[in-house]
């Protein structure tokens, strides 16, 4: 699903299921897990396996993938990249630093964001969009398609910046594409002074998402220009 989000310069690997999750790690990665639940360690294995796989596509020869500051991943040099998992799937995204700023990847359970949590998440201006695009398609979750394109944002924003972006920080406005599928794209207005990218300030970020398989997926890719 990933695939399909995202420009064509990204190599993507997904998972279902608990593929890869058995796939061995580098010792300085099983040193993170010593103390994780099952559950935990089956995730980190797995959207790791994906990432080296996706290294293996671009040529670039499988290393550790450690977290950096706020749990960022660190990428080998060359490469910006964004992963994600939830319940029975994983993914990632990886790209050559000169096709693309930054990018950022989220998939989520497609069902309704647990109560009192849309209100941590949305503006009032986002909540207001919700409710006419439920009205419009009833299939689609928005809530929780909105929760996984300020994640998205958020993976894109960071390695720009280096910053906490809050979920009040960014103004998403979705829009839903024709046809049956549930798919369209978003864009998120920046609410705070953007990132530097070249010689241009960003004022927002574009996304594409889609509801398939019992999944939400989102993707915002930044270009350098």
């Amino acid at each position: 699903m990933i695939e399909e989000l995202l420009p064509q310069t990204v190599v993507t690997v997904e998972a279902y299921g608990h593929e890869g999750a058995d796939a061995p790690l580098y010792p300085e990665e099983a040193a993170l897990m010593t103390r994780a639940v099952a559950k935990r360690r089956r995730e980190f294995a797995a959207v790791r396996s994906c990432a080296r796989r996706a290294m293996e596509k671009l040529g670039v020869p499988p290393q550790p993938i450690l977290p950096g500051e706020r749990g960022a991943p660190r990428w080998p040099a060359g490469l910006a990249g964004s992963m994600t998992h939830c319940d029975a799937y994983c993914a990632a995204a990886l790209v050559r630093a000169t096709d693309l700023a930054s990018l950022g990847i989220d998939a989520e359970t497609h069902g309704p964001l647990p109560e009192g949590v849309l209100p941590a998440v949305a503006l009032p201006a986002e909540a207001e969009r919700l409710r006419r695009l439920a009205a419009q398609r009833p299939d689609v979750h928005w809530d929780r398609l909105l929760f996984s394109a300020k994640e998205s944002v958020y993976k894109a924003w960071f390695p720009l910046t280096g910053k906490w972006l809050d979920f009040t920080e960014a103004d998403i406005e979705i829009s839903a594409g024709p046809g049956q599928q549930p798919r369209g794209t978003f864009r998120a207005t920046l609410l705070v002074p953007g990132p530097r990218v070249g010689d241009r300030r960003l004022g927002h970020f574009d996304g594409h998402w889609i509801a398939d398989r019992g999944l939400v997926a989102t993707a915002v890719a930044v270009p350098h220009d």
